[in-house]
């Protein structure tokens, strides 16, 4: 919608700023964050609608290689859980679209609670939601800071880059899991955290 790639930069580094998008992950309404965002900024009201409206057109698919490995471990038995920064009315409109994100035992979703990873508060929310013991917990994020976190909550934590690294990661942690060059070609996507025990 913004074909100058430099006038597309400040778009998403001044309006639909990261600030902005992380006080959706908080818990605001998107139509209200929409509403006033788009009233401070009316010469780009339709691209700002368009986070909503076109929010499926953002996701240039999912990452299958990490669903294979999310498949194998609901398959294998292992009690699999979501924690993520999500604004709670996208998370609704994107689980339809992406089946496997209803695979998970449950979800704490950083919106629906108002806490956000790195916070401490939400990783001990999401333990005791879902009677989680800390030390028998294995976490995975793309995020360094939010891996941290999860470390100093007295969760077993590794870094997020990609499928063959995380089957690897399991690997050490003593999940075996299935190998294959069909199963280490990796597509562009990032995991959802998934404390795994």
């Amino acid at each position: 919608m913004i074909a100058d790639p430099g006038e597309r930069a400040r778009f998403l580094a001044e309006i639909c700023s990261p600030d902005w998008h992380l006080g959706l992950d908080r818990g605001m309404p998107v139509d209200d964050a929409i509403a006033a965002l788009a009233a401070l900024h009316p010469e780009r009201a339709d691209c700002i609608r368009a986070y909503k409206s076109r929010w499926l057109d953002m996701f240039e698919g999912a990452d299958e290689a990490v669903v294979a490995i999310l498949a194998e471990l609901v398959r294998k038995g292992f009690d699999v859980t979501a924690l993520s920064n999500f604004n709670q009315d996208l998370f609704a409109l994107t689980v339809p679209a992406y089946p496997f994100l209803g695979w998970f035992r449950g979800a704490t979703v950083s919106g629906t609670v108002r806490l956000v990873k790195p916070d401490p508060a939400i990783y001990a929310l999401h333990a005791q939601t879902f009677g989680l013991e800390p030390a028998a917990t294995l976490f995975f994020d793309d995020s360094p800071p939010n891996v941290e976190a999860a470390r100093a909550a007295g969760w077993n934590a590794e870094l997020f880059t990609d499928a063959a690294a995380m089957r690897r990661d399991l690997a050490r942690w003593g999940i075996e899991t299935e190998t294959g060059a069909d199963r280490e070609e990796v597509t562009a996507g990032a995991a959802s955290s998934a404390p795994v025990r």
